[in-house]
């Protein structure tokens, strides 16, 4: 503490020990409000991050795609022929026109960090007399590796794509009976390959896990004669909150239809924003909780020391001495309750994480405090407690020492 404030310091500091109970109670109370607002937020945030994590795990935060065909039936009228409304027609595969050059645009594009071709339809994979429908996704696995980190969800074999081979979601191949090695027939209309598996992975979604079939983008094209073309180019950005407005700004510019995560998870992001605006109400609540404590027992501090404010008032002190005297208890409070409260909210944080298990006896998601988020809650606290000493402050420095002296 500076010298310039010394003499406030001795007083304030004299004042809170003289009140120790008192002083000890709203520190504790303040220690459980900032525990309440760094576990919360610290808590949400994991769960947030969890399911994005698990939600774009097995999809691209944008898709660029063609788009859908539509009828427009023609009306004759006595005036000659007029047009009416469009309506959706049957869908056949599409592809992306001049995709190659496409894609090379959108990887130099700022915000993206990766970009992925796919030829992509529908089939059926065979292994004996197993027959299963199939979703048939023609990849080149490196690009695609790098939208949906392919390579930490193999469970068996290796990640390994050339031509013959394929790779499945491990819920498939035991539909199929198959495992690494083994080889499944793909069936297309009037096409038919022979691919062997090379790895199983596990995209955390048990349907995906069933019906996904990746194969390299040249056998996808040859098997749904798509003639070298893409259905549809992934991108990957390094915001993922991003993607609705690049998605936005992609549709102005190309003729394609393109669509970002949230557009595809609507109900998520709608979930995701309820939790956000929870959190911050808590937060909100509890600080006010925070705030009337400091503010009550400063008030009772005021009134229990208006003897001695109205002795030191006569001894010289100034009215802006007294108001720091009472600002800087708040300071104290707060700065004390709030690095107390984050030491509980981290050891709340950990027991979440020790006790708290899924049904595999693993944690259910990865939860910590980040250093920025203890230190923002710490300087909120801080904050909180200087502004509830303002209004006791005030009062204080506004007694009559003569009045003061004589109550």
């Amino acid at each position: 503490m500076s010298s310039a404030l010394g003499f406030e310091w001795q007083v304030a500091t004299r004042f809170l020990r003289e009140g120790r109970f008192q002083s000890l109670l709203i520190i504790v109370g303040v220690a459980a409000g900032v525990a309440v607002v760094a576990y919360i937020s610290a808590l949400v945030t994991g769960l947030q991050r969890n399911t994005l994590n698990k939600t774009l795990g097995a999809q691209a935060h944008v898709v660029v795609s063609p788009l859908d065909e539509r009828v427009t039936p023609a009306w004759p009228t006595s005036e000659g022929v007029r047009f009416s409304d469009t309506q959706a027609r049957a869908q056949r595969l599409r592809t992306i026109a001049n995709w190659p050059a496409v894609a090379e645009a959108l990887a130099r594009r700022p915000g993206i960090v990766a970009v992925s071709p796919m030829a992509a339809g529908a089939a059926l994979a065979r292994r004996g007399e197993a027959t299963r429908a199939i979703a048939l996704n023609g990849v080149q696995i490196d690009r695609y590796d790098r939208i949906v980190n392919l390579r930490d969800k193999v469970v068996a074999g290796r990640l390994q794509l050339g031509p013959g081979e394929a790779i499945v979601g491990n819920t498939l191949a035991d539909d199929l009976g198959v495992q690494v090695g083994d080889r499944i027939l793909i069936v297309t209309n009037g096409r038919s390959e022979t691919l062997r598996l090379t790895a199983l992975v596990d995209l955390g979604v048990k349907d995906l896990n069933r019906r996904v079939v990746l194969v390299p983008l040249r056998t996808a094209q040859s098997l749904l004669d798509l003639a070298g073309g893409a259905t549809q180019i992934d991108l990957r950005l390094d915001d993922v909150w991003a993607a609705k407005s690049l998605a936005q700004a992609l549709a102005r510019e190309l003729p394609n239809q393109v669509e970002s995560w949230q557009d595809t998870n609507a109900q998520l992001v709608s979930a995701l924003n309820a939790q956000s605006v929870s959190t911050t109400l808590i937060r909100v609540v509890v600080m006010v909780v925070v705030v009337l404590g400091i503010a009550s027992v400063l008030v009772v501090s005021v009134v229990q020391k208006q003897r001695e404010i109205g002795i030191l008032r006569a001894m010289g002190s100034t009215r802006g001495q007294i108001l720091r005297v009472f600002l800087l208890q708040g300071a104290v409070v707060g700065a004390v309750g709030s690095v107390l409260g984050v030491v509980l909210a981290a050891g709340l944080l950990k027991g979440f994480s020790t006790f708290v298990k899924g049904a595999d006896g693993q944690p259910l998601f990865v939860v910590s405090l980040p250093p920025e988020m203890a230190l923002q809650v710490i300087v909120l606290a801080f904050v909180a407690g200087i502004l509830a000493a303002v209004a006791p402050a005030r009062r204080a420095a506004r007694m009559d020492p003569a009045q003061a002296i004589r109550m």
